[in-house]
């Protein structure tokens, strides 16, 4: 006897599609200074701590969390508020001239005793540091008017209020910004010779990127020497799970590229008075 199979072709109910959420992008620049700053690299744990040379992405991140009311680190092994919320926002950091000599932030050694009860269990713990003296940076944001969260950070910026103190690395390194500015912002096509104001993730050797040095009859001067260049690697995230800083190598530079490099993230800016300019966001 065969037995009678029957099929079931009703439609399933289908969920719906939720709808995309609205963007509306802003580009927005603020200079950021300190009179010292301490970038700690993770690396050394016992002799004299270093710093980062440039402010990075994680730590921009936090300032941005700061400015913008999120809390910080709370418990170990969760992330904080302001990195799960701002994680995604992309940044450009340009030093800020004159503060810096072709790249570098000049640098002291400080030396103090860490009085925190804990850490004075097996005696007093003097600590040697590597301390960035006046540190500057230009830093641009692409914030999402559309979003509660990035729209009221991005109305505390250009009227310099912040939830929490932002500072440079420690506590005791506050900051402060101004110089507040807006863009209109466009995806930058290398077609022809440019130069990078913001610090850019370099994938090739800048040197073989850069334009070839010119000699003008009329000036009788050579146009594009080499000046400086730069090279950091520096943290843009977290690797979420070796719970780690995730690097990549940067590089700053006066050089002039030549059309075609490969570089991406690149945008040119206009500003309200007509000037240009090209950034790498990351």
């Amino acid at each position: 006897m065969n037995e009678q199979i029957t099929l079931d072709f009703t439609e399933k109910e289908q969920q719906p599609v939720p709808e995309p959420k609205p963007v509306s992008l802003r580009l927005i620049s603020f200079d950021l200074r300190a009179d010292f700053g301490f970038f700690r690299k993770p690396d050394v744990n016992d002799g004299l701590q270093l710093s980062y040379n440039m402010l990075h992405k994680p730590a921009l991140l936090g300032i941005l969390g700061a400015i913008a009311g999120l809390k910080g680190y709370a418990q170990k092994g969760q992330w904080p508020e302001y990195y799960k919320w701002l994680k995604e926002v992309q940044v450009g950091i340009e030093p800020l001239k004159p503060y810096h000599e072709k790249g570098n932030f000049t640098k002291t050694a400080l030396t103090y005793t860490n009085t925190v009860g804990y850490a004075n269990a097996d005696g007093n713990l003097i600590v040697h540091e590597n301390t960035l003296r006046l540190p500057a940076y230009r830093v641009y944001v692409l914030l999402n008017e559309a979003d509660e969260l990035q729209n009221r950070l991005l109305n505390r910026i250009r009227n310099q209020e912040a939830e929490f103190v932002p500072y440079l690395g420690k506590n005791e390194f506050t900051a402060w910004w101004e110089n507040v500015a807006e863009y209109e912002v466009a995806p930058f096509e290398a077609e022809r010779d440019f130069t990078v104001s913001t610090l850019f993730i370099r994938d090739y050797p800048v040197r073989s990127q850069r334009r070839k040095p010119r000699f003008s009859p009329s000036a009788r001067a050579v146009t594009n020497q080499a000046t400086f260049a730069y090279f950091e690697r520096l943290p843009i995230g977290f690797d979420e799970q070796l719970l780690q800083y995730e690097l990549a190598e940067f590089a700053y530079t006066d050089w002039a590229l030549q059309a075609g490099s490969q570089i991406e993230g690149l945008y040119e800016l206009s500003a309200l008075d007509g000037t240009k300019c090209v950034i790498q966001l990351f």
